[in-house]
């Protein structure tokens, strides 16, 4: 049984439901965590968002040393981060890519994505809900 997960976001993810909502939807990352946290019963949900690539790469070694699954949504850093993906690499524990748009069907420099080598599942396209869909996961796969 999954009792403690991360779950850590990315640059500008602090914007959603401001940001191009036509793109990522009108949730608010508040409203994502509220769901996660009510969604995940006993478990412990460590939920984070910075705009530094340094942070984030620390958050995942922390990760590797203390929870059991982590869902990660890089933001850009998916298509850009050496650091993030051999901190990855280096991770023990089950990774969950989530995407809120789906980046294969958008600008050509989103096709790049340095995070799904290294995840057992991405899940892109489905909005916050992907959030949730990578939760159930984690606990089918972890338990």
């Amino acid at each position: 049984m999954v009792s403690h997960i991360f779950v850590l976001n990315g640059p500008n993810l602090n914007l959603l439901g401001t940001r191009e909502p036509e793109i990522y939807g009108s949730q608010k990352l508040a409203d994502i965590e509220a769901a996660l946290r009510a969604a995940a019963g006993d478990c412990t949900v460590d939920f984070r968002q910075t705009n530094s690539e340094g942070e984030l790469v620390n958050w995942v070694q922390e990760a590797s040393q203390t929870a059991q699954a982590l869902i990660l949504n890089a933001a850009a850093y998916t298509h850009t981060s050496i650091a993030l993906h051999d901190a990855l690499k280096a991770c023990n524990i089950p990774i969950y890519e989530v995407h809120l748009s789906n980046p294969a069907a958008r600008e050509p420099f989103r096709q790049t994505n340095f995070v799904a080598p290294c995840a057992r599942a991405s899940i892109a396209g489905l909005g916050a809900r992907g959030y949730l869909v990578a939760l159930e996961a984690a606990f089918e796969t972890v338990s």
